[in-house]
């Protein structure tokens, strides 16, 4: 490839050290599309005839044909996908596949490749985002009813629908999914035609280019083009969060599940057994979950270091830009193999939930609420049923089990319609306010959400119908 410059043919040992073929030869493919939207341009603005325009498209359609047969085995002292391909080109086209390369560097080339690869990829992980959220919804319409406690700290808080909890964690995932947009937005840009860093001489046209890929838009500036990594940048942070939000799900659960709580009960086929202890079944699946946010936030970590002080324009680091990517795809699809699956197992036993309720203090909150429409300032009735909480404790007593009369030595304000409100069910039930745990509420938030899915997978549709024919 640069013979003419250098009088050393390249040492053995730095051939294997740079070569890249463990990780671009997956996108050997959008690698040939890519070069097919390239020579069909220098066709359109006469730098090939329509003869050779037509000739090196069907020999790189013919070789996407060897590779998907698994005939075309690559050579590691050709360095990676993209000399690969053009050397196999030559093979079959001599001189004339030689033209293909003008026009374009392997940096805007290899830059349009990943692009490519990606759009497909994020595609496949909205499907996979679709169904997650698609089982949280179910499950939330199903627990809408059901009454649990809710923690903050970790300790009893309010009452709430089990169904609160799932919409919690279906807003978390419906944001997730903006992001995941967001990045493919980033990635829907064409780069071909900046060349190496500066442009070109010949008479390219990159709108044409742009357009028989099916990219929103052509970059802008050629330097920060080819130099740039912010599109897998923004990849990576939708991962990170997303991971940081199934951890949390995976631990929800796990504490739920465990026999100090006890009212999560999950299948079998999502749990595993111990090689000693007999009675153990273990939420290894939630286990592993929930340490996978430590893999996608070190994707995240290692790309932003990577690419830390390197000068305009691009810069060999980058060649190792592309491992963080592929295992946080990897990592991805993995968790969407198995999570949506589990969520709609996931069983809840509300006679368990409700034990934690047997002292009545999560309806503290309830009664200085009460207190409050009594004309009973905030912080005042805050300190009066601090009180009540203390008597409960001392003597023993649920909160629920007090009279009237006890409840009056302590807070004279407090009338005979507070008792009848003192249940969990009640509590879960008032609280009717927009966004709240009722189970009114938690249906409204269910519909929105669904037609939040509907507009995204519209949209996922839309990029599919601007992908390019394949080759």
């Amino acid at each position: 490839m640069w013979k003419g410059r250098f009088s050393q043919d390249t040492n053995e040992a730095v051939i294997n050290f740079t070569q890249s073929l463990d990780i671009d030869w997956r996108m050997a493919i959008d690698d040939i599309r890519g070069s097919i939207a390239h020579v069909r341009m220098l066709g359109h603005v006469g730098l090939l005839s329509g003869e050779e325009a037509l000739l090196i498209e069907k020999n790189l359609c013919l070789i996407a044909e060897e590779i998907r047969k698994g005939k075309f085995v690559p050579k590691v002292s050709l360095e990676d996908v993209h000399m690969n391909i053009e050397s196999r080109l030559i093979e079959l086209c001599g001189p004339t596949g030689a033209k293909l390369h003008m026009g374009r560097s392997r940096n805007d080339q290899a830059n349009t490749t990943v692009r490519l690869y990606l759009r497909r990829e994020l595609l496949e992980i909205w499907e996979g985002m679709k169904d997650l959220i698609s089982s949280l919804l179910k499950k939330a319409e199903e627990h809408s009813e059901i009454v649990v406690p809710g923690y903050t700290h970790l300790q009893q808080a309010q009452p709430i629908s089990m169904g609160q909890f799932w919409m919690a964690h279906s807003h978390a995932f419906v944001r997730d999914a903006k992001r995941l947009f967001d990045a493919y937005d980033s990635v829907n840009e064409s780069p071909l035609g900046c060349g190496a860093l500066a442009g070109s001489t010949l008479p390219i046209d990159r709108e044409f280019t742009c357009r028989d890929l099916g990219f929103a838009s052509v970059s802008g500036n050629s330097m920060d083009t080819v130099a740039h990594r912010d599109h897998f940048m923004d990849v990576l942070y939708f991962a990170a969060v997303f991971g940081g939000h199934v951890s949390r799900l995976a631990e929800d659960l796990i504490i739920y599940f465990s026999a100090e709580f006890g009212w999560v009960r999950l299948p079998d086929s999502f749990c595993t057994g111990s090689s000693i202890m007999p009675q153990k079944k273990n939420p290894d699946v939630l286990e592993i979950l929930r340490g996978k946010a430590g893999q996608l936030n070190g994707a995240l970590v290692e790309l932003l270091t990577m690419t830390k002080g390197i000068p305009l324009t691009y810069n060999r680091d980058l060649q190792d830009d592309k491992r963080p990517l592929l295992r946080t795809l990897e990592c991805l699809h993995g968790i969407f193999s198995v999570l949506p699956a589990l969520v709609r197992e996931v069983e809840v036993d509300e006679e368990a939930a409700n034990r934690g309720f047997s002292d009545g203090l999560i309806l503290a909150t309830d009664v200085a609420e009460y207190l409050v429409l009594q004309g009973v300032p905030f912080r005042n009735a805050h300190e009066k049923v601090g009180r009540i909480v203390k008597y409960c404790i001392e003597n023993k007593k649920p909160l629920t089990s007090l009279s009237l009369e006890e409840w009056q030595n302590i807070i004279p304000e407090v009338k005979g319609d507070l008792l009848p409100l003192l249940s969990p069910r009640k509590s879960m039930e008032r609280r009717n306010t927009l966004g709240g745990t009722s189970p009114e509420q938690v249906r409204a938030q269910i519909r929105n959400l669904s037609v939040r899915l509907i507009m995204f997978d519209q949209e996922a549709k839309g990029f599919m119908e601007n992908m390019p024919e394949d080759c």
